[in-house]
């Protein structure tokens, strides 16, 4: 398994939709919540981002951070993010070495085919840089949310 609870989260530097970097360390002391999806302004991506985004009053409360990876460009990134007013950054892994290193990119099954490409999962990485929970393989995009937001309240 690429991360593991309890260990540091993996280093990185993606650009968001504006072009501008947005590294891990920048989060530094917030417990930030990385969420990897497919494709920007499809079915479960679109229910998956609105959940966040209808969480954001919570998530705010709490200091957490939310940040959406995909591999879509910055053009995708600004339309989508427009459309459906997510108010946190979505970054452009386009080469998937972040989604690689945080077991996102791989084998996977769709329609009961292998196929490969991203792996719907989320990491919570505590204030300290450490992975707190990763939830590997996320079946249902629209009900995710909600159970990180209740990951995050049973934190304390």
């Amino acid at each position: 398994m690429p991360v593991e609870v309890g260990k540091a989260a993996p280093a990185f530097t993606l650009p968001d939709a504006a072009g501008k970097p947005v590294s891990l360390k920048d989060f530094k002391g917030q417990d930030v919540i990385l969420y990897f999806y497919p494709k920007d302004d499809t079915p479960g991506c679109t229910k998956e981002a609105c959940g966040f985004r209808d969480a954001w009053a919570d998530l705010q409360k709490r200091g957490v951070v939310v940040l959406g990876v995909s591999p879509d460009g910055a053009a995708a990134h600004q339309k989508f993010a427009a459309k459906y007013e997510l108010p946190f950054p979505l970054l452009s892994d386009v080469d998937k070495k972040v989604m690689t290193a945080y077991g996102a990119w791989g084998e996977k099954l769709m329609y009961d085919k292998p196929v490969t490409g991203v792996i719907r999962s989320t990491v919570w990485i505590g204030a300290d840089g450490k992975v707190r929970k990763h939830w590997a393989k996320i079946a249902i995009a629209a009900e995710h949310p909600a159970k990180v937001l209740e990951a995050l309240a049973g934190s304390g």
